[in-house]
């Protein structure tokens, strides 16, 4: 099994990378996330996966270790493999994936190029409980932080006051925190989520 790679790259595509260590170019399979964080020319160190079929051994890499680890957490899931897991990792970052496994958001995995309703549905029931459990703790950035929370509570308790059952405030506020991100203000929160959607 080959852990990492680490050489200059000499060459950078969307879907590959080619790196030079000490003479022999490795030809790498990336995700885009993994892409937009390399700068050609200069020295990297990519973490890799090795994946043997009879026809073919081919390297996925990847800059963060998190990254690699979903991903070989998805490889795991009945029907999704290693090119269909980086599709998933192009299409959403590591922590927004981890992030709708948890929530068991359905449509948000569906939405991915190549991912059916039963593959989006055998990947939050098997992967659901390993990510709650800390599997991936302190590396999903996206998640809410005890300070969002505050926000998030204190709008839904806003909300819950003007008379909007709770599970609809919920789900709008928590829909409006994932396409807004977590820098809005509760009154900028609870604006948006008075708003008709």
């Amino acid at each position: 099994m080959i852990a990492y790679i680490d050489g200059k790259l000499a060459y950078k595509d969307p879907t590959f990378v080619i790196i030079d260590v000490a003479g022999v170019g490795y030809h790498i399979k990336i995700s885009l996330q993994t892409y937009s964080a390399l700068k050609e020319g200069e020295r990297c160190r990519l973490q890799t996966y090795l994946h043997i079929k009879e026809d073919a051994h081919t390297l996925y890499g990847f800059v963060e270790n998190a990254e690699k680890r979903l991903f070989l957490e998805l490889i795991s899931v009945s029907g999704i493999g290693p090119n269909t897991a980086l599709m998933m990792l192009s299409s959403l970052s590591y922590a927004e994936i981890q992030q709708a496994i948890v929530s068991e958001d359905l449509r948000t995995i569906q939405s991915i190029k190549g991912i059916g309703t039963k593959t989006a549905q055998r990947v939050i029931l098997e992967l659901k409980d390993k990510i709650k459990k800390g599997m991936f703790a302190g590396e999903a950035p996206n998640f809410p932080s005890p300070t969002n929370n505050t926000i998030r509570n204190e709008a839904l308790s806003a909300l819950v006051t003007l008379g909007i059952p709770k599970n609809v405030a919920e789900k709008s506020i928590d829909t409006i925190l994932k396409q807004e991100g977590n820098q809005l203000s509760i009154e900028q929160l609870i604006k948006k989520a008075l708003k008709p959607s």
